[in-house]
């Protein structure tokens, strides 16, 4: 029987992990969201699994979820969960493995435990604040890159620009690119648009605790639970490699910044 909060927590995302799992390739709605964004009834069907299980081991924590509708209350509480149902849905509707289940609890505005659980590719990412990050039981760490050229980079394509850098597989979940650089297994992972905390937040502690060096595309520090519960991008990195990759994000972050702006 699972004794402590991460276990507990790491039975509900299995739960929720294979449930997904056994439903993906079968028939089922699916719809776009404003914004053109995907959703299934797979999403909504974890999402309140997820609920009922993560509000039964912490009443008191708030909640904050892509597919529920956005509690203010959250914001008075001293925890908060922070839950996307299945990052990667793409990826899910095309019957491809990259996607997961992702859980963070965010105390004080930093994620604090966190569970990415990849059924479809026999992953499961776990980490606490201050006891490092394993996957599948096994400590992971960032890479010991310190050259920005020949970076590896979780792409389709790489823009010109980026010609000195290295495309590598991208699953559609930003949360496993971002696992990618926490196992050693890419060196960047950059976003340059407003995007959600659920997202990355799961995601964020694994990699900070594997090592990695984190901001948002400016190279300020990312805070969770926040009111509008949104970020200007993420830049997930070997700690060697940050300075120089926001320099080089710079000019385009601004620019991307202000055309997003709120």
């Amino acid at each position: 029987m699972p004794d402590t909060l991460l276990d507990r927590v790491a039975a509900v995302a299995a739960e929720a992990g294979a449930l997904a799992l056994a439903r993906s390739g079968q028939g089922f709605a699916r719809w776009e969201k404003s914004g053109g964004e995907p959703v299934c009834e797979i999403d909504l069907a974890v999402d309140k699994l997820l609920r009922e299980r993560l509000t039964a081991i912490d009443p008191a924590a708030g909640w904050l979820s892509e597919e529920s509708v956005d509690d203010k209350a959250r914001l008075a509480a001293e925890r908060c969960w922070v839950v996307d149902p299945i990052d990667g849905t793409r990826d899910y509707l095309r019957g491809r493995p990259g996607w997961a289940i992702s859980i963070a609890l965010v105390e004080a505005g930093q994620p604090v435990l966190a569970i990415l659980d990849a059924p479809a590719r026999g992953e499961r990412w776990t980490a606490q604040a201050g006891e490092g990050a394993r996957r599948n039981g096994l400590p992971i760490a960032v890479s010991p890159r310190d050259a920005l050229a020949g970076s590896r980079v979780p792409a389709d394509q790489l823009p010109r620009r980026d010609s000195d850098l290295v495309a590598v597989a991208k699953p559609n979940s930003i949360a496993l690119r971002i696992a990618m650089v926490a196992a050693g297994e890419a060196d960047l992972v950059a976003t340059l648009r407003w995007g959600h905390e659920w997202d990355i937040a799961a995601a964020v502690l694994i990699a900070s605790e594997a090592g990695a060096a984190i901001t948002d595309a400016l190279g300020a520090p990312l805070a969770f639970n926040t009111p509008s519960a949104e970020a200007f991008g993420v830049l997930v990195t070997a700690p060697g490699i940050h300075d120089a990759a926001v320099a080089r994000l710079a000019a385009y972050a601004a620019i991307a910044e202000r055309v997003g702006a709120r």
